[in-house]
């Protein structure tokens, strides 16, 4: 499949602000699920003080200040890509839990930091019910991760805006609802109870139902605004993906834009400004399936 996705960020102040500084994870990586085809970042007002690095998790970052006086800041990212369906690591989903973390033990330095509590995904506590019920040591790894992907959709609500970013985890297991990013939190936080390394993923999924694949006429969740899912690694040092806001394993509708611990470490825009205004901030994505040529 073929997508056109335009996310935009836009900032308005009460009065102009003296300067602004922005660190944007916009950049999709290519992967062997998705090809891109086309990429550009735009920031209104132009400048020329825009540079690109690497961070610690592979994430291509763009910085970008504005040193002058402004009242308006725009982000415009414009992406197409070509998504493909990937078959799972069958052998790897089959081993037990307990199988799979011995053999991911050879592999400690390469998922050591996946497997860390960090202030927005603390382990123990609520997740440990969880861990010891859902991701028990004899059974199939990929069972168990189905099995949990499926309870936190049953007992969690979907309700936009009901929680923001500085809304701790233990909020969430109390009122059971939330947004993507919270249930992402709450599938991580399980995971590493149990011993397991596990990713945060931001990225952006198509909503509309595909027409003749598994998911049948169901409309998906989150195509409005980012959307996030998590990955787990595997043995045979494979990552795979799920989506506990849909209850499926993330397949051709999800495009991964950047990776991390949690969301602060792949949030796609965050940054600072000089000034004594206040801010009013919007973020909006539009995706759009393009036919392929026969």
């Amino acid at each position: 499949m073929i997508f056109a996705v335009s996310h935009i960020t836009s900032y308005k102040y009460s009065e102009p602000a003296m300067e602004a500084y922005l660190e944007v994870r916009l950049s999709p990586p290519q992967r062997a699920t998705q090809e891109i085809l086309s990429h550009r970042i735009e920031f209104t007002p132009p400048t020329a003080s825009a540079s690109d690095y690497d961070d610690y998790f592979g994430n291509r970052a763009t910085v970008y200040s504005m040193p002058l006086r402004h009242q308006h800041m725009k982000v415009a990212s414009h992406l197409t890509v070509r998504t493909a369906s990937s078959p799972r690591p069958a052998a790897a989903l089959a081993l037990t839990v307990a199988e799979a973390r011995q053999v991911l033990r050879s592999a400690r330095s390469a998922m050591f930091d996946y497997i860390q509590p960090t202030p927005n995904v603390p382990l123990g506590g609520l997740s440990i019910p969880w861990a010891k019920s859902l991701v028990r040591e004899g059974d199939h790894l990929g069972d168990c991760l189905e099995r949990l992907n499926e309870k936190i959709q049953q007992e969690f609500t979907y309700r936009s805006g009901s929680t923001d970013n500085e809304t701790p985890l233990e909020a969430v297991w109390k009122t059971r609802e939330g947004v993507c990013q919270d249930f992402a939190h709450i599938m991580l936080g399980v995971l590493r109870t149990a011993g397991l390394p596990c990713r945060y993923v931001c990225g952006y999924i198509d909503s509309e139902p595909l027409c003749n694949g598994d998911l049948g006429s169901n409309r998906l969740v989150g195509s409005l605004s980012t959307h996030a899912w998590i990955e787990v690694l595997v043995p045979g040092m494979k990552w795979v993906a799920l989506d506990p806001t849909n209850n499926q394993w993330c397949g051709e509708q999800h495009i991964a834009v950047s990776t991390g611990r949690d969301y602060l470490d792949a949030a796609p825009v965050r940054g600072t400004f000089k000034g004594s205004a206040s801010q009013i901030m919007k973020a909006h994505v539009t995706m759009r399936r393009i036919p392929e040529k026969p």
